[in-house]
């Protein structure tokens, strides 16, 4: 467990009489693989330590060498597929009682359980009749629900009862758990938050920065995750050149190889890869700048979104966005006011929005104006303090 002295504003307070929490966080998802759920766990921990709590995270896997030292592993993960992508978690053999062991050996003020309804170690400290108060974060957005899911339903009620408080991180992730949370917990849409000052601050990179003739659009996300949409980029793409010739389309994420292989099969295909370039992955600082320099900003995805942190971030940029019309993001973006939606998988409708927007610099700075104050809610400073306020209304 670690502790941080504060260089913030004065914390919020939990405790009457002022001293830190000691916080156990629990997650589903192993930190040997990236993921939106344990970089959601990373940064909102490293916000709580900045308040000067003491924080613990539990996860299954092994150690890395870059993993921070508040983060305990349990040694062993398997994977399965899991809402269009894979999840690597812990559930079988001894996991249940390392899990429960840790939360007794941590002695915290509370327990901050996420994805609990997944079969993995934030599912263990639930049998605990001596735990401390527990809360949930439920991220998953899974719509239209499944039916298989129905049959789990009538198990889960039961079993998270014990659940003090439940945060959704959008409407849509709390949709999909009122399923099968039971009526009597307390209910609290908080969303995922994001170092907005960093993104605010970013300064653009003249490389990557368009003019109106060529302009710039832009895509981040796994390329050979189907879900995060880049065949619905490279459909639009096709279709912007039609209209600006000399527009380029910068790309941040793995899997180069096989984008580039699937532009090349394509009618054309050799014309238009010569306007992509692929930045490969890269790092914080050089993502706030890759948003502040776009003309446009292309969030394609094609579900499986609970949230749409890309979005977020994008937005603190001022930059401003395209982004399917998947519930999460309608959510983030207050039904389309702080972003352009388009009709989900549709290339052709995307690229109307994208055109559109390269066509009309008032509406591009309408919208980065707009997302740029939407963004202030995502803030973690704000976040963490709604957050604390669940705490101690479960300590209460």
């Amino acid at each position: 467990m670690l502790c941080m002295s504060s260089q913030e504003p004065a914390p919020t307070a939990v405790h009457a009489d002022g001293r830190p929490l000691r916080v156990g966080i629990v997650c589903p998802y192993s930190f040997e693989t990236p993921g939106g759920v344990q970089n959601h766990i990373r940064d909102f921990s490293e916000a709580l330590m900045r308040r000067g709590h003491c924080v613990s995270v539990f996860a299954p896997g092994r150690r890395t060498k870059d993993m921070p030292l508040w983060v305990q592993t349990n040694g062993s993960s398997f994977a399965i597929p899991y809402n269009g992508s894979w999840a690597h978690l812990s559930y079988f053999l001894a996991a249940g009682l390392q899990t429960r062991r840790w939360v007794r050996q941590g002695q915290f003020d509370i327990v901050h359980l996420h994805e609990p309804e997944a079969p993995s170690v934030s599912h263990k400290p639930l049998v605990m009749r001596d735990a401390p108060p527990m809360v949930a974060t439920f991220h998953a957005s899974i719509e239209p629900y499944p039916k298989a899911l129905h049959i789990f339903e009538r198990y889960l009620r039961s079993y998270l009862t014990p659940l003090s408080d439940a945060i959704f991180v959008s409407p849509a992730a709390q949709r999909t758990a009122d399923h099968y949370l039971p009526t009597a917990i307390d209910r609290h849409v908080i969303p995922n938050g994001i170092d907005r000052r960093a993104y605010v601050r970013a300064e653009r990179n003249n490389q990557w920065a368009g003019t109106p003739e060529r302009p710039t659009v832009g895509f981040l996300g796994r390329l050979e995750e189907e879900r995060k949409g880049f065949p619905v980029f490279v459909e639009a793409a096709a279709r912007v050149l039609d209209r600006y010739p000399e527009a380029r389309f910068l790309v941040v994420g793995d899997g180069r190889k096989e984008a580039e292989k699937m532009i090349l099969e394509r009618d054309g295909g050799e014309r238009l890869l010569d306007h992509f370039e692929f930045l490969g992955r890269v790092d914080d600082d050089d993502k706030a700048r890759f948003y502040r320099s776009l003309d446009v900003y292309v969030a394609p995805q094609t579900g499986g979104e609970s949230f749409g942190i890309v979005l977020a971030e994008a937005m603190a940029a001022g930059c401003p966005v395209v982004a399917s019309d998947l519930p999460a993001f309608i959510d983030v973006t207050e039904r389309g006011r702080d972003a352009a939606l388009f009709a989900n998988k549709d290339g052709a409708d995307c690229a109307e929005r994208i055109c559109a927007l390269l066509a009309d610099p008032q509406e591009r700075t309408r919208l980065a104006d707009a997302g740029l104050e939407r963004s202030k809610d995502f803030d973690w400073e704000r976040v963490v303090d709604e957050v604390l306020a669940v705490y101690r209304r479960a300590l209460s």
